[in-house]
């Protein structure tokens, strides 16, 4: 007898909803029973009845977790997975995936990447600012507008997204040199003209600095007060991975004190983050509502990704992109 499947498919209001989720089940064979709610709390029989979670930054937490005794895989539905409380699914033998290999995301985030780092080289905030309010700000500016042909860009991860930034790099004429926890192969280096630091050196020797790695507890607030101190005061700090990467209040520290030359952020800790943060005053930065992942192509591109893989796994493949 075949025993039906059901998937709780948890899709933000802000990336479409019910109404976006609407066409997940046609992903599905027959005897899958899919459910798409707004929020992992929305529909508590259908959690309970739950074989697969497919998240999309919906938090799934120990009490989610334990609510669903069926439980056989969670899914998020992009690359960071820190959403999800990897202990408790550890606990319970339910792996969790991502979308890592899928390469859904990097092209987006690769060019958010890139369009932050412009946007600081050349001033371009302050300039628009500036002429909006009639000001002719060129003598004010041009000491302080820069190029990145020649300098150097440290990579801080260099998986599937670090590797698009720095293919980027090579094309506007950067040095690349990046920091993780083992080196990529010799083939990938050479092709990239990447070379393997650790990462103190990096920050020491970077002229831009961008953060491409996972959110875990040993990665939460990597960059501290005493890496950041590390930099050159002509150095920018780029994040379009995970806002607690960094300690914020040592950046905008950091950027208020004239230590760093500026910052460009597309995540933050909290998300959205309360007008309380102080980076949102703090001088020289460029910010982004997160939005490095959510172009329309990309979207698709991360639903598919997700909604295969666990479409996958019910029909009795080895998932992919385990995490945990």
């Amino acid at each position: 007898m075949t025993v039906t499947k059901n998937v709780l498919a948890v899709v933000s209001p802000h990336v479409g909803g019910r109404t976006a989720g609407a066409a997940l089940a046609t992903f599905f064979p027959g005897e899958v029973r899919v459910t798409v709610v707004e929020s992992t709390d929305e529909d508590p029989a259908a959690l309970r009845a739950a074989h697969v979670i497919i998240t999309g930054l919906g938090p799934v937490t120990a009490e989610h977790i334990a609510a669903a005794p069926d439980l056989e895989l969670v899914q998020c539905a992009s690359h960071g997975f820190d959403y999800v409380d990897l202990d408790a699914a550890r606990g319970r033998g339910v792996p969790v995936c991502n979308i890592g290999s899928s390469g859904a995301e990097k092209q987006n985030v690769a060019e958010q990447t890139f369009a932050l780092m412009l946007a600081l080289a050349k001033q371009l905030v302050p300039a628009h600012t500036a002429l909006t309010e009639a000001d002719w700000a060129l003598p004010r500016l041009q000491q302080s507008i820069t190029e990145l042909s020649g300098k150097t860009l440290g990579i801080i991860g260099l998986g599937h997204i670090g590797e698009e930034v720095a293919r980027r790099a090579v094309a506007f004429d950067m040095s690349v040199v990046y920091a993780g926890p083992k080196p990529v192969p010799a083939e990938t280096e050479a092709r990239l003209g990447a070379r393997h630091v650790e990462l103190d050196e990096l920050l020491r020797t970077s002229d831009y600095v961008s953060l491409h790695a996972p959110l875990t507890d040993a990665t939460r607030h990597l960059l501290n007060a005493e890496r950041l101190a590390l930099l050159k005061p002509t150095a920018f700090v780029v994040n379009t991975a995970r806002g607690a990467l960094i300690d914020q209040d040592a950046l905008a520290d950091a950027l208020h004190a004239g230590a760093l030359a500026g910052a460009g952020l597309d995540v933050f800790d909290p998300e959205p983050p309360t007008p309380a943060l102080r980076l949102l005053k703090a001088p020289n930065v460029v910010l982004s509502p997160h939005v490095a992942g959510v172009t329309r192509e990309t979207l698709v591109r991360i639903a598919l990704a997700a909604v295969q893989n666990a479409a996958d796994f019910v029909a009795g493949k080895t998932p992919r992109d385990v995490v945990s």
